[in-house]
């Protein structure tokens, strides 16, 4: 009998295979459905048009501020500034009110304004078998032809930049559903309700990130961080770019509250959803410039390595010590929700 998926994200091999089957390709098709490529490209003649379609299918009282923001990010790090949004709401049967529906759909509308998208349309239906809302996001914008960034365009000897830190949104995560385990733990109130706000601070948007990035016209490759944390970001970058990585693990960024949940689960940060990280590669000539532009917005950001031919791999660099960078299939999340 065959094995059932595990929840979470396909295995990037299966993944690959079934992409090469079952997706489409024309002159018109500039990026499409490919490993690692957080949104597809269509030429338009004198510009591209940049599409992105995402879910969020987890428990959330703020569903539709996420979906909102998990779009977003997978636009932006194209050079993007997303323009119209169309959503797809499910809605559980038997626990839907009028005032769900509401509150879903102003959290879109009002998330989609500070960022500049028109909500334009989309469907909304109550479901049997679900016990949750869920919403898919699609999201639309233009891009100038010089303008666009994919991630597939990581060079060798490009530094490796990050915004943020690792984790920033499983930490929220499980401050939220496990307050009471981690009280338990000693982890102060303070502490827990600090973790608990990593959704908004330093939050889980690359919004402002990836603008600044293109437009600095030092950027050579983008991704933002998601399920499977930093080391599998990596991983989907290496192989859309056809690198190797080579990160030195004590340059990468981890704050304190993610370090002491990590610790206290067993949980290794580096494989932690990790939404609001945004990773760039750059010319090493460009790295300070860059850094300094993201800090000048009060952006964090941190050489953590360089991009290697493919044949070394990706490596993980401790104590001057290499191993092969961790590949997260399903995320450390996991192992608690």
């Amino acid at each position: 009998m065959t094995k059932p998926l595990p929840v979470g994200k396909l295995d990037m091999s299966l993944l690959s295979g079934l992409l090469a089957q079952h997706t489409d390709t024309d002159a018109t098709v500039v990026i499409g459905a490919k490993i690692g490529e957080d949104a597809a490209v269509v030429d338009l003649e004198d510009r591209y048009l940049v599409t992105k379609t995402n879910p969020i299918t987890f428990a959330t009282n703020d569903i539709g501020w996420y979906v909102v923001n998990v779009c977003v990010n997978n636009m932006v790090v194209r050079g993007v500034q997303p323009r119209w949004m169309l959503n797809c709401i499910l809605l559980p049967e038997g626990k839907t009110t009028p005032e769900m529906v509401e509150e879903i759909l102003h959290q879109i509308h009002s998330a989609s304004s500070q960022v500049g998208v028109l909500v334009i349309g989309g469907h909304t239906e109550v479901t049997a078998g679900l016990d949750r809302p869920m919403v898919v996001g699609h999201l639309l914008g233009e891009v100038a032809k010089e303008a666009l960034i994919a991630t597939s365009t990581a060079e060798v000897d490009d530094v490796v930049l990050v915004t943020k830190a690792v984790g920033i949104e499983g930490t929220a995560i499980i401050a939220s559903e496990l307050a009471g385990d981690l009280r338990g733990k000693g982890c102060s109130a303070d502490f827990i309700e600090r973790a608990r706000m990593f959704l908004h601070d330093p939050g889980i948007s690359v919004y402002t990130d990836a603008l600044i990035a293109a437009d600095s016209n030092l950027v050579h490759a983008m991704t933002d961080a998601t399920e499977g944390g930093l080391a599998s970001a990596l991983h989907e970058m290496a192989t859309a770019a056809g690198v190797g990585f080579l990160i030195e693990s004590e340059n990468v960024p981890v704050y304190a509250e993610t370090e002491r949940i990590c610790a206290e689960y067993d949980l290794d940060p580096l494989g932690l959803i990790a939404s609001g990280m945004l990773i760039m590669t750059v010319p090493a000539s460009n790295s300070d410039e860059l850094c300094n532009k993201m800090l000048a917005e009060g952006v964090q950001c941190t050489a953590i390595g360089i991009v290697t031919d493919a044949a070394q791999g990706l490596q993980l660099s401790r104590g001057g010590k290499c191993s092969d960078l961790p590949y997260y299939a399903v995320d450390e999340l996991t192992k608690l929700l």
